[in-house]
């Protein structure tokens, strides 16, 4: 989508706050021994609080209203029996749609109490970091591939890899749709760049060794190969002249 028109922002930041709004209270209602079904009934009841509908469902019958991955599961995990466990490392992803607008965000938490694990703590505080860099390539005129280049030489510096088939991509009208496959690691030949108002997401895939997402068997959730931790962080921006604007704020 490119934005236009004021009333298309408005509309894009109603439905990007809501479903922050939903990620912050699904994190801080988190607790051992709830299940991940119980986590995104929280999701499902907040999104309907507002009137926004699971974009997963509606797009893609999902069989879920939010993704919830656990420990070895990446993305796409279906909610369900899975009971959270001191420790958990649990993503979070959470895109809706109201009004005709969309909005897509993300993010990996670690349960507490889980022990002292400082990879882990240190994993998810540069994975956070990575998605803050990638945003800082977005804006008119630049390269799309800037945003992987950057991403890929902070990941890099600090002896981490990248899952390298989870790509960025446009949203607004849709929850997926063009730019496709913007590269969240260092890709050659892409040639596209940014223009003014395009809204895309910024979410890159950091692990401690992790290279691929491959299916898990249920037809939905996505495990790292080979295995090894990953988190995601992920906001969906729109591009200005002066950089990118973040859509999907708490508020």
């Amino acid at each position: 989508m490119t934005v236009t028109r004021q009333q298309e922002l408005d509309g894009l930041r109603a439905i990007g706050r809501i479903v922050a709004n939903t990620l912050q209270a699904m994190a801080g209602a988190m607790e051992p021994g709830m299940t991940t079904r119980e986590l995104d009934a929280i999701g499902r009841a907040l999104l309907d609080r507002e009137g926004a509908i699971p974009a997963p469902e509606t797009s893609y019958g999902f069989p879920g209203a939010t993704c919830i991955s656990v420990n070895e599961e990446i993305a796409h995990g279906i909610p369900g029996a899975r009971v959270l466990a001191p420790g958990d490392l649990v993503n979070i992803d959470v895109s809706a749609h109201r009004d005709g607008f969309y909005a897509d965000t993300g993010a990996s938490f670690r349960l507490r109490p889980g022990g002292d694990a400082p990879a882990l703590d240190r994993l998810c505080r540069d994975g956070r970091k990575a998605m803050q860099i990638g945003i800082a390539q977005v804006g008119s005129d630049r390269p799309l591939a800037g945003i992987g280049q950057a991403i890929g030489r902070f990941a890099s510096a600090r002896g981490y890899t990248l899952i390298r088939n989870l790509a960025s991509h446009g949203v607004g009208r849709a929850l997926h749709e063009p730019p496709e496959t913007v590269a969240t690691w260092p890709s050659r030949g892409d040639r596209r760049r940014i223009h003014r108002g395009l809204v895309l997401t910024v979410e890159p895939f950091l692990s401690l060794g992790g290279r691929q997402a491959v299916e898990g068997g249920d037809g939905w959730t996505l495990r790292s190969d080979p295995p090894a931790p990953v988190v995601q962080y992920e906001h969906t921006v729109v591009a200005t002249d002066r950089g990118a604007v973040i859509l999907t704020l708490p508020g």
